[in-house]
């Protein structure tokens, strides 16, 4: 008998499949990873396992999910539930929820604007958005930059989904200029998530 098709994770090379991907090699999880673009030629082919027509999406035989977050909590139970812990759950959430209404709502805003526009889009970067966005980095990233004082993670003594996930845009910060110079426990801090293969290169060996 034929063994039953492996549980695939769907990305891009966009920023919240990575962070996907680079959970599920973190964790090893012995998932069939496919390179995906839902939201062109395939769209009408993913709606029906994601009528947002978005990546990340994970798929099991009787379960399907998408957006990163779900994806990485799911995972995290499956194979390490240390990446998620239990009793430090809100905790990770609060960080979870920190980075997507503030933190990396800012950064993105970096990444699009001089990552996204110029190879998708035929117009010149939004400068009053990166100045909105240079401002709120800013400040939150003080916040953070002070966090991490006597802290090398963010929730306990190990790396946790609360530091992948409010790290989701530091990779491109260079390209993007993020501007990070004047944090430098957040620079510290990122270069240890570095040190993870999974984090470094989660795309190493895929499409």
């Amino acid at each position: 008998m034929a063994p039953p098709p492996a549980d695939t994770l769907y990305y891009s090379h966009n920023l919240n499949p990575r962070v996907a991907v680079a959970v599920a090699r973190h964790l090893r999880a012995p998932l069939r990873f496919v390179r995906a673009d839902p939201m062109g030629r395939e769209r009408e082919a993913f709606r029906p396992i994601n009528p947002n027509t978005r990546v990340p999406i994970l798929v099991e035989p009787a379960l399907t999910l998408w957006e990163t977050d779900a994806i990485a909590m799911r995972l995290a139970e499956r194979f390490d539930e240390s990446f998620w812990p239990p009793a430090q759950r809100a905790e990770v959430m609060l960080w979870v929820s920190w980075a997507a209404h503030h933190f990396t709502g800012a950064a993105g805003v970096f990444y699009f604007e001089h990552i996204v526009v110029p190879r998708y889009f035929d117009r010149a970067s939004d400068l009053a958005a990166l100045q909105t966005a240079d401002r709120d980095f800013r400040e939150f990233a003080a916040i953070l930059d002070d966090t991490l004082a006597g802290r090398r993670w963010l929730v306990g003594d190990a790396p946790t989904y609360a530091d992948f996930r409010v790290a989701a845009a530091l990779p491109f910060a260079e390209e993007a200029r993020i501007p990070l110079e004047p944090f430098p426990r957040i620079r510290a801090w990122h270069a240890r998530l570095q040190e993870f293969d999974a984090w470094r290169e989660p795309f190493a060996g895929l499409d």
